[in-house]
Parts: structure tokens; sequence; C-alpha cells
């Protein structure tokens, strides 16, 4: 069994979409709209076959949760890169185009080479090796 994709609602889908191709190597579908519901979506696809599902529709209300606090449900998507030297590579980039750094690089003490960053909408993103 493999988890097949992860939905994520946005207020700007073509920036959500732009984060996640150009710096995870994740290839976008075509859009999908519905004008009935007023309904949009990409497929981004990564090379483990895993994809994420970005959707957007005015009616969807904003999240109360706060960026800073844990809470309970979805908190994190985690990609896995090659190597340490990729990790710290990635974060500075990400780091250096204005994307927020929750967490500097580091050893975890489950055995993890991570970062955790915050993508356009402060959904937290965590980059290991």
């Amino acid at each position: 069994m493999i988890i097949e994709h992860v939905a994520i609602w946005t207020r700007d889908l073509e920036k959500l979409r732009n984060f996640y191709t150009t710096y995870f190597s994740g290839k976008s579908g075509e859009k999908y709209s519905n004008p009935t519901h007023q309904f949009e979506s990409y497929f981004i696809a990564f090379s483990s076959g895993t994809r994420l599902e970005l959707m957007q529709m005015p009616s969807i209300p904003m999240t109360l949760n706060q960026v800073d606090t844990q809470f309970t449900g979805l908190i994190h998507l985690a990609f896995a890169l090659g190597s340490e030297k990729d990790v710290d590579s990635l974060t500075e980039r990400l780091r250096m185009d204005g994307f927020r750094v929750v967490s500097e690089s580091r050893r975890t003490g489950d055995g993890y080479y991570e970062s955790c960053v915050l993508d356009p909408d402060g959904n937290r993103i965590e980059i290991s090796a």
C-alpha cells in the first residue's frame, strides 16, 4: 500500500504550484477547473509516485491554526533528499528566496537529518536526508 496523494486547500493556486515544482522537482499536471463550483486544482507528481493535489475554491474558509503552534491533524509534509548537503543547500536556497525556516538543519533523536520550512501558505515542510 502507498499514499497516493495528499490534498491541500490554498488561496493562491499558482503560487503553491510554483513552490512545489520549483523547489521539490514536482511535475505539474494540467489545471482542472469546475466553473459551476468555482473549483480549480492541480496534481503535482513526484518521482516516488506520490502526488499532491493543490485545490482552490473561494468558499473554503481560512485555517484558524497558527503556524508557530503545533496542533492536531496533519502537521507537516516530509521530503527526503539524497544527502545532508542537499538538505542544507535547499534550506539555504529557500531562506534566500524569502521562505521562513522554522527549524535549522539538525540531527534528530530518531536519526533523521532535517530542517523545516514554511511553504507560501504556512504549511510545514520537512526536508530530510
